[in-house]
């Protein structure tokens, strides 16, 4: 199941998603496009991003394990700017609240949002983010996984070789990845990072087909206000699980403290914690967008496709090791991102070319 970006605006159910792009005006067509376009550079600055700022923070004396977690979802309150100037721009007659039932759906898939946010900072306490985010790209294959049982999404030899070659790239860092641990860190803690991680991707890639399928499945249109709205509610539910975790590890006491022994002192200690919020917002904000836009596989795809990039930046940024191992895995990941796209890009082809076809027998 693919969904057609060509209802967004007029809140065109997503299941009647075969209705052709030629139908809307070109302005229509450019806006809806330029709204993918937004979602997947807001994904782009979270994904790149969100890792660097969590890993500055443990590198630097932060220790508290929930803190992370917590940050990745508690900056939910910026969605109520787009959601208010939404609301003032709303089309009569198209709904703008979120069904109660679909907001119930929400708050359930924001306790595994918080779950995994768990998984995946304590996972990278113990990793550099380069690794981190080559393990994390195997969530393409989760998601491919629960795309094919839950949505029925049809694959293409394109696409099966993108998911393969991407998971293969993580098995081989796995498997020659003794040389990367991190100073202080021991070989239990890295396997326990390693395999966190590893969970943590699962769980985004069980996480991303759900969404879909909630959106399809509601009973209204869906709207991008309404997006915005599960969204928000999404990341409430996720925030209150990582608080509750916060407060059952006393660790809201702990940050002034944290904060005043800090290594890049205690300004910069909250304005990194402010950063992270709202870096990580706008990550699952796109994410969410880019389901609206098309469908969980491709939000996948965008997503193991930027965590190659989050290497390079941490090898940068950080002066990570860049091993022969961590060199293929990237090209790895780069040839699936081009096998999928390439596969797409034939598809979208062949599908306008039918267009044509039945319009000029008409």
């Amino acid at each position: 199941m693919a969904f057609n970006i060509d209802g967004i605006e007029n809140g065109v159910p997503q299941t009647h998603s075969t209705k052709s792009i030629h139908d809307g005006s070109e302005k229509s067509f450019m806006s809806k496009r330029s709204l993918l376009l937004l979602n997947c550079a807001c994904t782009a600055i979270g994904t790149i991003g969100g890792p660097l700022l969590v890993r500055l923070y443990f590198l630097h004396g932060g220790s508290r394990k929930w803190v992370p977690s917590w940050l990745q979802t508690v900056g939910f309150p910026i969605l109520t700017i787009p959601i208010a100037i939404q609301y003032s721009r709303r089309t009569p007659g198209i709904e703008f609240w979120a069904s109660p039932k679909l907001l119930l759906c929400a708050s359930a898939i924001g306790v595994f949002a918080g779950l995994d946010n768990f998984m995946y900072s304590l996972g990278l306490s113990y990793l550099p983010v380069s690794t981190s985010a080559l393990l994390l790209a195997t969530q393409l294959a989760f998601t491919a996984f629960f795309s094919f049982i839950i949505t029925r999404q049809k694959f293409t030899p394109f696409s099966i070789n993108a998911v393969v070659l991407m998971t293969l790239g993580a098995i081989m860092l796995g498997l020659r990845s003794a040389g990367d641990r991190p100073q202080g860190v021991t070989s239990a803690q890295y396997m326990l990072g390693f395999v966190l991680t590893i969970a943590s991707a699962g769980l985004l890639g069980f996480i991303l087909p759900v969404t879909e399928v909630t959106y399809a499945k509601a009973t209204k249109a869906i709207t991008y206000s309404i997006v915005l709205q599960f969204q928000l509610c999404t990341a409430l539910f996720a925030t209150i699980f990582c608080t509750i975790g916060m407060i059952v590890n006393k660790d809201f006491p702990a940050i002034p403290r944290e904060a005043s022994q800090f290594g890049l002192g205690s300004t910069k200690y909250y304005l990194l914690l402010a950063s992270s919020a709202v870096a990580w917002q706008l990550m699952f904000l796109g994410i969410m967008g880019t389901i609206f836009c098309t469908s969980s596989l491709f939000a996948g795809v965008i997503n193991a496709t930027l965590l190659p990039i989050t290497q390079i930046a941490g090898v940068i940024v950080y002066k990570e090791k860049f091993t022969g191992e961590k060199g293929m895995a990237l090209a790895l990941s780069l040839w699936g991102f081009a096998s999928f796209f390439y596969g797409a890009y034939r598809d979208s082809k062949k599908q306008t070319e039918k267009e044509t076809e039945a319009k000029l027998s008409t």
